[in-house]
């Protein structure tokens, strides 16, 4: 599926369709331009007619196509799984509608069903959470993708360092679940305070990628972390 050039431009003969958003009276003005930019959206549109719960699907979507890290039969972790998006791209990359691989999403918030993928209501920083998950995959995981986020505060620095260290604890918990040659892949945010995150990541793993796929938004401080080709666990 193309992750790019089948949504509206917003402008037909020249003229600008784009949507515009008053501002409510109990809306913020933050909250008003992020409902605006929705609207407009191409990949947000997009998204509702290709029948993915998010625009994120696309993100996952083209980094796959670019690296080839879903494969049918794999066993995929999805971190932070609402509302959905990354879990259908992984169930439908790895054929768990066949039969032929495994996806569990795990989060903190109930998920409407997804066919094939076992979403669980769970805090993977749970001491017994590797076990778990363990236990309903039936083995090690072939990968462990993230497109968490913490809540933002609006203060750069600040958010940064969150979603960094949200992308630290989903390492750790990675590198407790994969199976040797696995991949681990998540979010984090440009401004290079990831370097401990970064070097931990080069010691576990052959090769450790940044990725911007076109799908986030151009003004969008968003990135990811690629890491592939999992040594193996190193602790006991």
């Amino acid at each position: 599926m193309s992750t790019q050039g089948s949504g509206s431009s917003g402008r037909e003969g020249g003229r600008s369709l784009k949507t515009r958003v008053k501002t409510a009276a109990r809306r913020s003005n933050s909250s008003t331009r992020w409902l605006q930019r929705q609207l407009n959206d191409p990949y947000v549109a997009q998204a509702k007619r290709d029948g993915w719960r998010s625009r994120a699907a696309y993100k996952l979507l083209e980094m796959d196509e670019r690296y080839h890290l879903l494969r049918p039969g794999q066993r995929i972790v999805d971190l932070g799984a609402a509302p959905g998006g990354w879990s259908q791209v992984a169930a439908k990359r790895c054929g768990v509608e066949t039969g032929k691989g495994k996806v569990v999403g795990i989060d903190l918030l109930p998920i409407e069903p997804v066919p094939g993928v076992d979403f669980q209501i769970m805090d993977f920083n749970d001491a017994d959470a590797p076990q778990r998950l363990q236990s309903m995959l039936g083995s090690l995981a072939d990968g462990v993708i993230s497109d968490m986020a913490a809540n933002a505060t609006g203060h750069r620095q600040t958010d940064h360092l969150r979603i960094v260290a949200l992308a630290d604890m989903a390492a750790d918990f990675a590198c407790d679940v994969l199976e040797t040659g696995g991949f681990f892949l998540a979010k984090v945010l440009q401004g290079g305070t990831e370097g401990q995150l970064l070097t931990r990541l080069k010691r576990d793993f052959a090769l450790v990628r940044h990725v911007k796929p076109k799908a986030s938004r151009a003004d969008s401080a968003e990135l990811y972390v690629l890491a592939t080709g999992f040594r193996g666990r190193t602790r006991p």
